[in-house]
C-alpha cells in the first residue's frame, strides 16, 4: 500500500503539488490522469524518490519512504522513454540491473514472454523503439517489485505485445501488487484501471472506475468525461 499525505512541491514560484492525498491499495491498478502540466510526473518522481517533496509524507506499508533508499528496491518503474548506454548490449544492461538488485529474479521468464531472445546480443543503439520498450518492461517487472509504476507503457508496442503486456499486468494485480499507470491511451486506462485518479491544479481526487467517471459526468466516452472535468477545472482555477 502507498499512502500519500498532504504532499507539496514547488519549483521556484511554480507550486506543482498543493496537498495531494491518496491511498493506493495493494492488488489494484490505478490510472493517474490530468492535463499537461498538472503534476503527474512530479508526483511519480516523488514516489520514486527522484524528487523530494517540500512538505507531506509518502508511506509504503506504513513506513515513511521519503529520503529512504531502501524502498527503491520494492518499486519497478517503466518510464515513457527509457535511457540506457547506447554502446552496450541488452544482455549487458540486464546484467547491470542484476548486480544492482541482487535478489531473486524472473528475468528469463520475461525475456521469453516479450520474445526478446534474438535481441540479447544487440547493442542498445541498434534496437527499434518497440524492442527498447520491451527491454524497459523487462527491467520494470523483474525482481518481483511490490509497487509498479508505468508511464505510457504501451507506446511503441505492437498489438500482440500490448495484449501480452496488459494480461501480465492484470495478473500482477491479482497477485497483490500495487500498480500506478500514467497513459494517454484511454483504451488502456479503461481496460486496466480499477480506480482513476484525477490530478488538477496540484490536487488529487479518486473518481472510481472509468464507468463511474462516465456516469458522474453524464458522458458516453471517457474522453468526453475528462474534457468536461478539465474544462471545469480551468474555470474554477
Amino acid at each position: 500500500m502507498i499512502e500519500i499525505l498532504s504532499l507539496h512541491k514547488r519549483f521556484k514560484k511554480l507550486e506543482v503539488l498543493r496537498g495531494v492525498d491518496l491511498k493506493l491499495q495493494s492488488g489494484k491498478i490505478y490510472s493517474i490522469l490530468g492535463p499537461n502540466g498538472c503534476g503527474k510526473s512530479t508526483l511519480i518522481k516523488c514516489i520514486l524518490g527522484m524528487v523530494i517533496p517540500d512538505a507531506g509524507d509518502i508511506r509504503i506499508n506504513g513506513e515513511t519512504a521519503v529520503g529512504r533508499t531502501k524502498f527503491k528496491s520494492r518499486v519497478g518503474y517503466m518510464p515513457q522513454k527509457a535511457k540506457f548506454p547506447s554502446n552496450v548490449s541488452v544482455n549487458e544492461v540486464l546484467s547491470m540491473i542484476k548486480k544492482i538488485r541482487n535478489s531473486k529474479e524472473n528475468v528469463q521468464e520475461l525475456i521469453s514472454l516479450f520474445e526478446v531472445e534474438e535481441h540479447l546480443k544487440k547493442k542498445i543503439a541498434t534496437l527499434s523503439g518497440g524492442t527498447l520498450q520491451k527491454v524497459s518492461a523487462i527491467i520494470a517487472l523483474s525482481y518481483f517489485p511490490e509497487i509498479i509504476i508505468l508511464d505510457e507503457p504501451t507506446a511503441g508496442l505492437d498489438p500482440s505485445t500490448r495484449l501480452v503486456f496488459k494480461e501480465y499486468i492484470k495478473g500482477l494485480s491479482k497477485e497483490g501488487k500495487t500498480i500506478l499507470l500514467s497513459s494517454h491511451v484511454l483504451s488502456d486506462v479503461e481496460e486496466l484501471s480499477d480506480e482513476i485518479i484525477i490530478l488538477l491544479n496540484g490536487m488529487s481526487d479518486i473518481k472510481g472506475s472509468a464507468e463511474d467517471l462516465k456516469k458522474e459526468m453524464e458522458s458516453p466516452t471517457l474522453e468526453i468525461a475528462l474534457t468536461k472535468i478539465y474544462q471545469k477545472a480551468k474555470l474554477d482555477a
